[in-house]
């Protein structure tokens, strides 16, 4: 703890010492004032360019889309977008959740928030728990599948989850609560009970130099067993956040942000799979400190953060877990003549977590990153890392992401392509933890060749096709070791493991008010996926605005066959496919209270999801919004 202090405190000396500098300096128009852009991307540059210019087709969730979506999980809405299938999302509330991206599994998907890697080094595969999150405390979020570890560091081998949470922007004070209540019900039983309520307040306020932002939230759910049983299962959450913001001049400014999310949830015994009196408690703790010194044509930033993550199972095997992680990441941005973008930076990240002793890993990476935007439509994404990792060394990572553009009248053809490597280091569970730890463990790394096209020819419409090739070397997998005695461990695969699909997306406005959004995902292994993961999927979303004030729209999602391990005789059987159906409605009563209503599984389809595991039925949930 006491090295997280000093990192702390070198911080905020260091964004002193800027201020300083900057005082002794004339005061000048910021030249790197954000323009307008037409559908803008950052993640896959960490620059602001127009998507015409992107080498990769990033998801985008508008702050919009969220608003539209109050009432669902974050998993629920990632689960939504191609490329990705969340295991977890359409079962009881308190269910682990697992991002799959491009037949991948989670350890190698990174979720950032407001620029900063998190994770919890003592789960199983390291992952960050998105039940955690609150989404109506999130402004927008950005997915950018593929290798992405030249910018973001380790794990970042099939997609990113770049979260960006709200902050005060607008002069004066404004208060928004927003409450959301429902029925959490199977298919099986329709009772209509209001089992779901949700509430978030949060308080913005800005004046002159200075901002605030003060939020809080609770969740409460049961209704549903963890396992097809008949006691339901209870889950709870609570978080807040508080972000300081401070301007002291047009060119230096320093953010510093508190996060706190508490989640306990009951559970049921997965061997034999039965109701049981079960829980689990998790609890957050992160802190944030982030400076941003401009200058012409440029910036140097500093964002530091300190995650806190306690973890504690009751059950036939307790447990506890006390996980710490201190990131640091200091950067300069420079660009000539709105052509060239470059980063240049250095990223430490220091895990420790609690098992029979305490254990730690620390990584030191030099990186930098360049995009060349030309007159005649060539656009260049090249990019390295120097991963220093204090078990494995030193590791050399790179990407290079090629597009072109072909102007057409009223929008544009991109061809792109990219070749990028990933370094993903063993987890500090999988090489100490409780369960199968194997200290010899070797890294895994990953290569990633993309292909595709994207086609623009108006605002209105807009499709894109594209092919990836992944390929794993040292995959680390969990292996039976002896079934008789359920000895399990660790282990790095012998073969290299292939991928390959097509992800397909289209947005469409064919006549005003109406809007159409699909996407189609096809993922294959050499030697097939991985359990719950699709080989097929896809979203198809209808939306109309009745009015300024009103609308609605209808979601279907359909997902192929899927393996599952039935645990009962340990043998892999085959889940059948399924499609849902949703119904969304939001209407605005005035300019400070807003209505809306849905209907998931509209059809109340059966299905499973996890074998022997409750998954949701049709459910109704009614919420409002009011402004101040």
């Amino acid at each position: 703890m006491n090295k997280r202090l000093l990192g702390f405190g070198a911080l905020a000396l260091l964004c002193a010492s800027m201020f300083s500098q900057e005082q002794r300096q004339e005061k000048q128009q910021d030249s790197m004032k954000l323009q307008e852009l037409d559908e803008v991307v950052v993640s896959d540059s960490r620059f602001a360019l127009k998507r015409e210019n992107s080498g990769k087709t990033v998801v985008r969730i508008s702050a919009k889309e969220l608003e539209r979506n109050q009432g669902r999980t974050l998993a629920e809405i990632i689960n939504t977008k191609s490329g990705i299938e969340v295991n977890g999302s359409r079962s009881f509330a308190g269910q682990n959740i697992s991002v799959f991206a491009r037949g991948g599994n989670n350890r190698q998907v990174l979720v950032v928030i407001d620029g900063i890697q998190v994770s919890d080094p003592s789960n199983v595969n390291g992952e960050y728990d998105l039940r955690l999150l609150n989404p109506s405390q999130i402004e927008r979020i950005e997915i950018l599948k593929g290798a992405a570890s030249t910018l973001y560091g380790n794990s970042a081998a099939t997609a990113v989850i770049n979260i960006t949470t709200k902050k005060a922007v607008n002069e004066g004070v404004a208060l928004e609560v927003l409450s959301n209540f429902g029925t959490n019900q199977s298919s099986g039983e329709q009772n209509t009970n209001i089992s779901d309520f949700s509430n978030t307040v949060t308080l913005r306020a800005k004046q002159d130099k200075l901002s605030v932002l003060a939020s809080g939230g609770h969740q409460f759910t049961d209704g549903l067993s963890a396992a097809i049983g008949e006691e339901p299962d209870d889950f709870s959450r609570i978080d807040g956040n508080f972000s300081v913001g401070y301007r002291f001049t047009e060119k230096f400014d320093i953010t510093a942000s508190a996060f706190y999310n508490k989640l306990n949830s009951d559970f049921d015994n997965g061997f034999p799979v039965e109701d049981a009196d079960f829980s689990f408690r998790s609890e957050q703790s992160r802190f944030g400190l982030a400076s941003k010194y401009r200058y012409n044509n440029g910036s140097f930033q500093v964002k530091g953060a300190f995650n806190q993550i306690t973890r504690s199972f009751k059950s036939s095997f307790p447990s506890a877990f006390d996980s710490e992680s201190f990131v640091l990441d200091i950067f300069n941005k420079y660009t000539f003549s709105d052509k060239f973008y470059t980063i240049v930076g250095l990223n430490i990240i220091e895990n420790t977590t609690v098992f029979t002793e305490e254990e730690n890993t620390t990584s030191t990476d030099p990186y930098a990153n360049a995009v060349f935007v030309s007159d005649f439509g060539l656009n260049l994404n090249i990019g390295a890392r120097l991963n220093n990792h204090s078990d494995y060394g030193s590791n050399f990572i790179y990407n290079f992401n090629p597009s072109y553009t072909i102007k057409t009248t009223d929008g544009y053809i991109k061809f792109l392509g990219s070749y990028a490597t990933s370094f993903i280091a063993p987890n500090l569970s999988q090489l100490y933890g409780p369960f199968g730890a194997n200290a010899e463990l070797a890294p895994e790394e990953n290569i990633t060749l993309e292909g595709g096209i994207e086609y623009r020819p108006s605002d209105n419409f807009r499709i894109s096709a594209l092919y990836f090739d992944r390929q794993e070397d040292g995959r680390i997998q969990f292996v039976t070791i002896d079934p008789t005695t359920f000895e399990s461990q660790y282990r790095n695969a012998a073969e290299t493991a292939n991928f390959n699909g097509l992800e397909v997306e289209l947005q469409a406005q064919p006549i005003e008010r109406l809007n159409i959004s699909a996407n189609y995902t096809y993922t294959d292994a050499d030697n097939g996926l991985a359990l719950r993961i699709p080989k097929t999927k896809i979203n198809a979303n209808v939306g109309y605005d009745f009015s300024e004030r009103t609308f609605f729209s209808l979601a279907y999602q359909y997902v192929s066959e899927r393996s599952d391990t039935d645990f009962a005789t340990f043998t892999t059987v085959d889940l059948e496919s399924f499609g849902l159906l949703d119904f969304n409605m939001k209407h605005d009563l005035n300019s400070k209270i807003s209505f809306f209503f849905s209907i998931s599984n509209l059809l109340n389809e059966e299905y499973v999801e996890v074998i022997d595991f409750t998954t949701k039925g049709r459910n109704l949930r009614l919420g409002m919004r009011l402004r101040l």
